[in-house]
């Protein structure tokens, strides 16, 4: 069986939603080498199937590129030589142009490569896969380029991480919610003065609320945990948080990153989403949600990184009522599939 590179290069979802197509890859590979930029790197080791993780900030991928430099883009083809992969599969988004990785992969001499662009790809390519009409969702996407690749879709496509996951300490002992503020993209993160609200009336519901965020988010999980909520900012490495998140009876966020590792984990999401992107292409995928926010606000479509609307009114108009009503809703959904599979 082939030794297989497949490509990531962004941010912590996007490599967790490829993990079906890892899989897939993982499948009918002898290893599977996954090539990540620095930010999902974290999400690399969690996926199944992964062998080996190689990292590279990528400047034409990356959302705050640095200069494209000779010697760097050497040094990461021969990393990727050294690997000695048969060929390779470079997974993108839709807005994303795969034809400069797929030179940096032929600097690397695999022999083979698949990809999905848009442009006429001479013999940067040996599979120019022709995606499907319309708008497919990222996982479905991806499963198709690898399938192209000559890896068919596993059974199970749903997101899944390496198990066990590590134990996280002093969580409480009954059912909780997190609820995550922040996103690596400000324009898809509720305002804070939103989500502390959603904070104290979870609260007022009865639920004990933990509040998670990066090392970098710090302030801004202590201002929106608040007196109502557990502070975890900064607290748990991803695979922590995955813990965290596994033990939820739901979770609160934007589109970014926990949205997706709660969907790895089973649990259900009450998505924020700010239309910049398409939900189409983007909800959680295979869990139960709930999704909130103006789909047709006049942000929509723009992949705007900072909200050019004054005011923010595609998250703003979400209700703290809204967001206990989704909870409940997801919570008894929860419980239900969990007497169902404990009774089965």
């Amino acid at each position: 069986m082939p030794s297989v590179v497949v490509v990531r290069l962004d941010s912590t979802g996007d490599v967790l939603l490829a993990g079906p197509a890892v899989r897939a890859v993982a499948a009918g590979a002898d290893r599977v080498v996954l090539l990540a930029g620095p930010r999902g790197l974290p999400a690399a080791r969690l996926l199944p199937g992964v062998d080996t993780v190689l990292t590279w900030q990528c400047p034409w991928v990356d959302p705050e590129p640095g200069p494209v430099l000779r010697q760097d883009v050497l040094r990461a083809a021969d990393a990727i030589r050294a690997q000695r992969a048969d060929q390779a599969v470079i997974l993108t988004s839709y807005h994303q142009d795969p034809l400069p990785t797929a030179l940096l992969l032929r600097l690397a001499g695999v022999p083979h490569i698949t990809a999905a662009p848009e442009d006429y790809p001479g013999s940067l390519l040996d599979v120019r896969h022709r995606l499907p009409a319309g708008g497919l969702h990222e996982v479905e996407r991806m499963l198709s380029v690898a399938q192209a690749a000559g890896f068919p879709p596993p059974a199970d496509r749903r997101l899944r991480l390496r198990s066990p996951l590590p134990p996280v300490s002093g969580l409480p002992g009954g059912r909780y919610v997190v609820v995550h503020p922040g996103a690596s993209v400000p324009a898809r993160a509720p305002l804070p003065g939103h989500a502390s609200g959603f904070v104290a009336a979870l609260a007022r519901d009865g639920w004990h609320v933990l509040v998670t965020g990066s090392p970098a988010e710090r302030a801004l999980t202590a201002a929106v945990a608040g007196e109502h909520g557990t502070d975890l900012g900064g607290q748990t490495s991803l695979a922590q948080l995955a813990s965290v998140i596994a033990g939820a009876a739901a979770v609160v966020t934007g589109n970014t990153g926990p949205a997706h590792l709660a969907a790895a984990v089973g649990t259900p999401v009450v998505s924020l989403f700010a239309p910049t992107v398409p939900l189409e292409r983007w909800r959680p995928w295979l869990v139960p949600a709930v999704v909130l926010g103006d789909q047709d606000a006049p942000c929509a479509g723009s992949r705007a990184r900072q909200c050019p609307v004054p005011g923010h009114p595609c998250l703003a108009g979400i209700t703290a009522a809204q967001v206990t009503e989704a909870v409940r809703a997801l919570a008894g959904v929860a419980a239900v599939e969990a007497a169902g599979m404990a009774a089965g």
